[in-house]
């Protein structure tokens, strides 16, 4: 298998499973090695006292990105730690996109920069995940 197929056959089986990004409305838009972008619309139920888009549900998109991303190497690979900077608010309607890419992968670890865009272009946050690999993997060897 090319690294590509490997990283859409680890997101498919990933995919089937994720409950959490299905039923808010996430869709993969691209996967690649070291890669994942997913977008979400915000809905009335996603915004806060302030009618904005309540930061845990942009936290939960850059999140499963990042785990999209980190998962693209056929080795089960959890979050060790995150962290997020709101630099703009999101709205009710918003459709927000999350694009991580790997900033360093070296063993069992891996640093990951996910951006998250509203649908123009506008950055809304920026989050930093670090991950771990463990036991398991998602295709046949």
């Amino acid at each position: 298998m090319t690294p590509q197929e490997i990283a859409q056959g680890s997101a498919d089986a990933m995919w089937a499973t994720d409950r959490a990004s299905q039923r808010l409305g996430m869709k993969i838009e691209h996967i690649a090695p070291g890669q994942a972008t997913l977008s979400m619309t915000v809905t009335e139920a996603m915004t806060n006292g302030h009618e904005n888009a309540h930061g845990g549900y942009i936290f939960t998109l850059a999140d499963s990105a990042f785990a999209f991303a980190c998962n693209t190497y056929n080795a089960v690979t959890v979050g060790q730690q995150a962290s997020i900077n709101y630099v703009a608010p999101g709205r009710l309607g918003d459709v927000l996109t999350a694009t991580a890419r790997e900033a360093s992968r070296s063993g069992r670890s891996g640093v990951y920069d996910v951006n998250i865009t509203n649908q123009d272009g506008q950055q809304v946050a920026h989050f930093r995940g670090l991950s771990r690999a463990v036991k398991g993997t998602y295709l046949p060897e």
